[in-house]
């Protein structure tokens, strides 16, 4: 059994023009300072990371590395949401999506995918030059559209829009297998990859490429009354990633799964603060360490309710508290006899 390393925080949900949110070593230092260890890090902004010099420059990257710990953190991971969702778009949501490219490319979705196809294979040699072996991505969705479609799909769709899916992946593993990196899935509405079915799909389509993987958060799968601790006992092998983010679902009579288009206070499933959702943890980590998970525990905050200050602060601790340091030895050991074949034989009645 292996111990989770930990605790870290994703800083995507924190950064800002304002100091100490708006540089990559002040982030760092403002982490340590609440506890963390670790700062997954967003490729988007340069001021925490210059993607594509990282892809290039091990100097760059050890100057990186070096400043970065220096304040008592390291990179644990490095992200591409953004940049993996624009690898799928589908035209329904050109507009919205088109905010997240770069400038040169808006207006022209074949260019965006293009470049975000770029990106995240940047991100891909970057990850393999600060020494990582994962990093985390959003598929993109062609087929959200028809997840709960009237008038009926028509037949191949589905199969249709996988294949299209993998098709553009597929060279992109290829770059995370050459340089050595998994490529983690998070498995999240909105994305055609948002449960173990259509996971699955992918990875068959794909023909079970050694490099696709899965970032585990069980706060998508309590919105979608899905089992989290079941998931882990089925794909503990492809979970490569872990953010740790509480949720909660108090369906009523007026509204349940969708939501009814409310702001995210009046919804009855909602992403709270680590502690204040209904997620059993104690059971996350205990499968984790069971199962060998090998990476970081990461607090990803997102809640409607509390300052993410106080989440961020909490949250270092509620992850400290939950990592399980493994045993290095049997508790019943003080019993052992010693092994004798030939007295378990007696024993058994066989001699």
């Amino acid at each position: 059994m292996k111990t989770i390393k930990g605790p870290a925080v994703y800083l995507a949900q924190f950064i800002d023009d304002e100091a100490p949110f708006n540089d990559i070593v002040a982030m760092a230092q403002w982490a340590a300072d609440l506890g963390f260890k670790g700062i997954q890090v967003p490729i988007g902004n340069p001021a925490f990371i210059d993607v594509a010099l990282a892809a290039e420059s091990q100097t760059y990257c050890d100057d990186l590395k070096g400043r970065v710990e220096a304040c008592g953190v390291q990179i644990t991971e490095l992200s591409t949401h953004i940049e993996g969702q624009l690898v799928a778009v589908h035209p329904a949501f050109d507009a919205m999506f088109d905010g997240f490219a770069a400038h040169e490319v808006r207006n022209n979705p074949a260019a965006r995918t293009q470049w975000a196809t770029q990106q995240v294979k940047l991100a891909a040699r970057a990850s393999a030059r600060l020494g990582h072996r994962a990093q985390v991505t959003f598929s993109g969705a062609l087929l959200w559209p028809y997840l709960y479609p009237w008038p009926q799909r028509p037949n191949g769709l589905v199969e249709e829009g996988f294949k299209e899916l993998a098709r553009r992946w597929r060279p992109i593993l290829d770059v995370f297998s050459d340089v050595g990196v998994d490529c983690c899935f998070e498995i999240h509405p909105g994305e055609d990859l948002h449960d173990g079915v259509t996971f699955e799909r992918f990875l068959e389509t794909l023909g079970g490429h050694q490099r696709a993987h899965i970032l585990y958060d069980p706060s998508h799968f309590v919105l979608q009354q899905l089992d989290y601790l079941s998931f882990i006992d089925i794909y503990h092998e492809r979970i490569k990633m872990f953010h740790v983010k509480d949720a909660e679902f108090n369906p009523s009579g007026r509204s349940g799964v969708y939501g009814g288009y409310q702001s995210w206070l009046d919804r009855p499933g909602r992403f709270r603060s680590l502690g204040d959702g209904q997620i059993d943890f104690k059971a996350i980590f205990s499968k984790m360490a069971a199962f060998d998970f090998e990476g970081w525990a990461v607090l990803e905050w997102e809640c409607c309710l509390k300052d993410s200050q106080d989440g961020a602060r909490e949250g270092a601790q509620f992850i400290r508290e939950h990592i399980i340091r493994v045993t290095d030895r049997a508790f019943d050991d003080f019993a052992a006899s010693g092994a004798d074949p030939g007295a378990n034989r007696r024993l058994l009645g066989l001699d």
